[in-house]
């Protein structure tokens, strides 16, 4: 049985059907385009699925500006401006008076700070978006929202 294998596996061979050449020929331009390859990359999209939507509507409220956010809003207007533009909400969260400060852009986080400037949380940014996860129920429990101040810049 060995030989006849081996006799079987020597006649395909010098036969040539299992050597046989294929050309594979790869297109270096598409037809419709002229490109080597189409573009397939999607464009970008927000990481942020939790973003607070504020109510570009809002009246802006500088007269209730504690101590702390002006000085905080000196310091955003020090440095380059951001884009999107820097801005600070007001709302109720969880019984008492916040400050939300939107943040610079992608992977960035957001800011909430109680009415003495301390940092509660970071609400949305971030990797993942989601923000720091000490503040998730934010944007369903907040209410009241007021634009404090925006860098018109």
């Amino acid at each position: 049985m060995r030989l006849s294998y081996t006799l079987l596996l020597a006649a395909t061979l010098l036969s040539g059907a299992a050597c046989s050449r294929v050309d594979v020929n790869t297109p270096t331009a598409d037809p419709n385009n002229g490109l080597a390859q189409p573009f397939s990359t999607p464009s970008p999209t927000s990481a942020n699925t939790v973003v607070p939507v504020p109510n570009n509507d809002m009246p802006l409220d500088t007269a209730r500006r504690p101590g702390w956010l002006d000085t905080r809003i000196q310091k955003i207007q020090s440095t380059k401006q951001l884009n999107p533009p820097a801005q600070v909400y007001r709302y109720k969260y969880r019984g008492q008076t916040v400050y939300y400060e939107t943040s610079s852009g992608a992977d960035q986080f957001s800011t909430l700070y109680d009415t003495d400037g301390k940092v509660l949380c970071h609400p949305d940014g971030g990797l993942t978006g989601k923000g720091d996860g000490n503040c998730p129920d934010f944007e369903k429990r907040r209410t009241g929202g007021v634009l404090v101040w925006t860098d018109q810049r």
